[in-house]
């Protein structure tokens, strides 16, 4: 865990940035999520430069899914990233957000007509083709359009990392891409290149999330050119880039061990230089698409602690105002965290108290036995690492608004996503006829 979004303040409260997290629930209300912009430039800064240290062509794309909004967009340009986008509303927001169109990457395994037809008219730099319906909706929108498109294919290697097999992607068992060992893949390849409408510029492969090791990018790497050697020699296609998708792990709790943005990159572009070597091929440009990695250990949650319920010799519960609504991950696949008072010290004797959210689901529990100093209600309750997939999945569960999100950086705050109101959640509902036929 950063030491960033861990320092106290005299009065013993947590800072995030420079700022106190008290004032900031007291400004803000709670739930919120409450982001270190500095954190997040240091965690982009650190891709970039570890690529700028081999040399190599490169791209580093921000995989917006972790979390999107207008003002997270305008930072990833700022530091210089391209965008990984999965559907036509990550589009639209990066197109609000004045992000460049030819540095958008648009990925996802099922693109509407009307997502890839927008896209195309937004003039993105490339698409990541996930399947043969895919392939053909995007040479019949690139004829109705009269234009011309760049796309990476997706394979799917048959390696998967170590992870929740929720989040394991690589696999051949797997919703995503073109599979390497039944010859999709190649199919894939031959049919992109019949197309004029179509440039094939490269592949991508995404191994998974909360990858904590390098040795199953770099076998993908090299399973991958052994497809591509063959694929130069029958059908003359040699990758302009190589995408080596995302993942990186990130520190939830204090048994979670990350490896450096830089061992990830040096690891993957050493791989890429021997296998180019190895079949006198020449060397591609290189992408990523770190998102979690970048904007995961950023992000706060701060909730008010409200109920209490104690059953002797069994738990002792305490309820947040927040819960699955704005963190459903550890409901869906058992996630860890980390959490302290972020209003006092811990100047008492601990004990363990299970976390409970307010939706009305036994299974809306953020955490179990997190030792806290004797708690009472009104106390705020930082739940750290929670920067990606926390707002990104966030629903109205409950009819529960959603929370707000602020930026900090140093000593100033601003709020880049308003709090839901009431008035939100039925903005889109109708009243009901007279008559229902």
């Amino acid at each position: 865990m950063s030491v960033m979004t861990k320092k106290r303040n005299e009065q013993g409260h947590l800072m995030i940035g420079n700022i106190d997290a008290v004032r900031l629930a007291e400004q803000y209300q709670t739930p919120m999520f409450a982001y270190d912009v500095g954190m997040i430039r240091q965690k982009a800064r650190a891709f970039k430069n570890a690529f700028a240290q081999t040399g190599i062509d490169h791209q580093v794309a921000y995989a917006s899914k972790a979390f999107s909004c207008i003002a997270m967009v305008q930072l990833a340009h700022e530091e210089g990233l391209s965008l990984d986008v999965v559907s036509g509303g990550e589009l639209y927001t990066a197109i609000q957000a004045g992000f460049p169109m030819e540095n958008v990457h648009f990925n996802g395994n099922n693109k509407s007509r009307q997502e890839i037809r927008e896209a195309l008219q937004a003039g993105i730099g490339c698409f990541v083709v996930d399947n043969f319906h895919e392939l053909a909706l995007l040479e019949a929108e690139c004829n109705n359009l009269q234009t011309q498109t760049s796309i990476i294919l997706r394979i799917t290697p048959g390696i998967e990392g170590t992870t929740h097999s929720y989040i394991s992607t690589g696999g051949e068992d797997s919703k995503f891409g073109f599979d390497l060992f039944t010859g999709q893949a190649e199919a894939a390849v031959v049919q992109s290149l019949s197309v004029s409408s179509i440039r094939l510029q490269g592949l991508h492969f995404h191994i998974g999330s909360q990858l904590f090791e390098t040795s199953v990018l770099t076998e993908a790497i090299a399973t991958l050119y052994r497809h591509i050697e063959h694929w130069r020699a029958s059908h003359g296609f040699i990758p302009e880039v190589i995408n080596a998708g995302g993942g990186f792990g990130i520190s939830y709790t204090k048994h979670d061990e990350p490896l450096e943005p830089k061992t990830f990159v040096e690891a993957i572009v050493h791989s890429i230089r021997e296998e180019s070597d190895r079949y006198h091929l020449p060397l591609p440009e290189v992408w990523v698409e770190p998102g979690r990695s970048i904007v995961g250990e950023a992000g706060t949650t701060l909730y008010t602690l409200g109920s209490q319920k104690e059953i002797e010799h069994v738990r002792h519960y305490v309820s947040v105002d927040g819960g699955m609504t704005d963190n459903i991950r550890p409901a869906l696949y058992g996630a860890r965290y980390e959490a302290e008072l972020a209003n006092r010290v811990k100047k008492q004797e601990e004990k363990a108290y299970a976390i409970a959210g307010k939706a009305c689901e036994s299974g809306d529990m953020l955490m179990y036995d997190l030792p806290l100093p004797m708690v009472e209600s009104g106390d705020l309750l930082a739940v750290f690492s929670t920067g990606a997939y926390g707002y990104a999945m966030a629903s109205n569960y409950n009819r529960l608004p959603r929370p707000s999100v602020v930026f900090i950086e140093n000593d100033a705050h601003q709020l880049v996503v308003e709090r839901e109101s009431y008035a939100d959640l039925v903005r889109n509902d109708r009243f009901l006829g007279k008559k229902i036929k």
